[in-house]
């Protein structure tokens, strides 16, 4: 993902449902894992959610390269966020990993405005922090 094509790819795929079947709180494209922190809307569950991504970005990302095959790891870490506080940090988090890296000017970083803490406690759906 250090390639600026297929980060832009899976940015895009990130926004394609973007208040359709979720809403995006944070993520961050990093050179070699992603982080996402994304509250589902009723009905979309995370499985498929990831899926869709995994499935859409790999078929994009390959072309890209002139590759074919897997491009991501099978298995994926997501956390439920229960709390506020939880939900800060985990945006605090996810926003500050490229610095933390040392990825100097890093633009493959995005943060919802100032709505995110109020949305985030809506009720229908868990909000989730996911690591890929």
């Amino acid at each position: 993902m250090r390639n600026p094509l297929i980060a832009e790819e899976l940015a895009t795929t990130f926004r394609h449902f973007d208040e359709k079947r979720y809403r995006l709180f944070v993520w961050c494209i990093m050179p070699n894992h992603i982080h996402v922190v994304v509250r589902l809307f009723p009905g979309h569950s995370l499985a498929d959610t990831i899926h869709s991504w995994k499935s859409f970005s790999a078929k994009q990302a390959n072309r890209v390269l002139g590759t074919h095959g897997a491009f991501w790891q099978r298995e994926y870490y997501d956390h439920l966020i229960r709390s506020e506080e939880e939900f800060e940090h985990a945006v605090r988090y996810v926003a500050e990993n490229p610095a933390k890296a040392n990825l100097k000017h890093w633009k493959w970083v995005w943060v919802r405005g100032r709505d995110a803490r109020a949305t985030a406690a809506e009720d229908g759906g868990a909000t989730k922090a996911l690591g890929a």
